[in-house]
């Protein structure tokens, strides 16, 4: 299915890119997204986590976090220039400033959520690295910092405390102005 290209947007690359924290629901309604659009999801923590064969949270153990990172910019890099559908970043990935850059211009959402209902998605056992000790706080601490960075790469902001995400996709179709399928 064509879809039009927006003014300022890049011709080729993502008709969609959903950023936010873990429990955003970032996977969830991307698989939405892709299905309402009849086109393909990708994730780009899935992507490293097939090439590496292995887990992100191994990575960060066995690596660190550097290396995941570097991991990461490729793996955005990669999936900005080659995936036509809907593309989930993992959560850090707006840290780095080149994938800043490289997301401008293009139709991304940033996937806001409040902490206790990220708590309740993601669970306090979930291997989630940068999670691991006191994950309250921590994700506190994350979204401090991580915050203006995905308000600034975004062209929406779409919350989804409390709503299923249907309500979430469909919100998200309307402010990128996507006709639905």
């Amino acid at each position: 299915m064509a879809h039009e290209v927006a003014e300022g947007q890049p011709e080729h690359g993502p008709v969609v890119v959903l950023v936010g924290p873990p429990g955003a629901g970032k996977s969830t309604i991307g698989r939405v997204l892709a299905e309402r659009l009849g086109t393909t999801y990708r994730d780009t923590d899935a992507d490293i986590e097939a090439a590496q064969g292995r887990a992100i949270s191994d990575i960060f153990v066995e690596d660190g976090e550097p290396y995941f990172r570097e991991l990461e910019r490729a793996a955005v890099r990669a999936a900005l220039a080659e995936h036509p559908g809907v593309l989930s970043l993992g959560g850090g990935s707006i840290m780095d400033e080149g994938t800043r850059e490289a997301l401008l211009g293009r139709p991304v959402v940033f996937l806001d959520v409040g902490l206790s209902t990220a708590v309740h998605r993601v669970g306090l056992d979930a291997p989630r690295p940068l999670l691991a000790v006191n994950p309250r706080q921590r994700w506190r601490e994350l979204m401090e910092r991580r915050r203006p960075l995905y308000t600034q790469v975004a062209r929406a902001v779409v919350a989804t405390d409390d709503r299923t995400p249907q309500d979430v996709a469909d919100q998200v179709l309307d402010v990128l102005e996507l006709r639905k399928v």
